[in-house]
């Protein structure tokens, strides 16, 4: 699997409307036959950065994402909208799909 964290410094002005603002690329990433998950989280050290993860099934997933229209568009469109360029850990890892915490256990 592909896990992917990626940090998104959004001008502050339209850091309310991000949400709105990416919202067709994260539905068309979801759609995607490979994507396992695509969430958004917003920081709460800085309210106008928005801190994605992704997660992709396996090489050719990961590869389809970057190679799709969607992300093209994304990348037309999203630097308007930032600060500064994005900062990403992308990586392959074991697994594909989140596990139980193993230390910490509720009930």
């Amino acid at each position: 699997m592909y896990l992917i964290v990626v940090r998104f410094p959004v001008k502050p002005e339209y850091a309310q409307a991000w949400p709105e603002l990416s919202a067709a690329f994260t539905r068309a990433t979801r759609a995607e036959p490979g994507n396992l998950w695509f969430d958004w989280s917003r920081s709460l050290d800085d309210p106008s950065e928005y801190v994605l993860v992704e997660g992709f099934a396996d090489d050719e997933a990961a590869a389809a994402h970057v190679s799709s229209a969607h992300f093209a568009t994304m990348q037309d469109e999203f630097p308007q909208y930032l600060v500064a360029t994005p900062r990403i850990i992308s990586r392959k890892v074991e697994g594909n799909d989140w596990e139980e915490m193993g230390e910490l256990s509720v009930g």
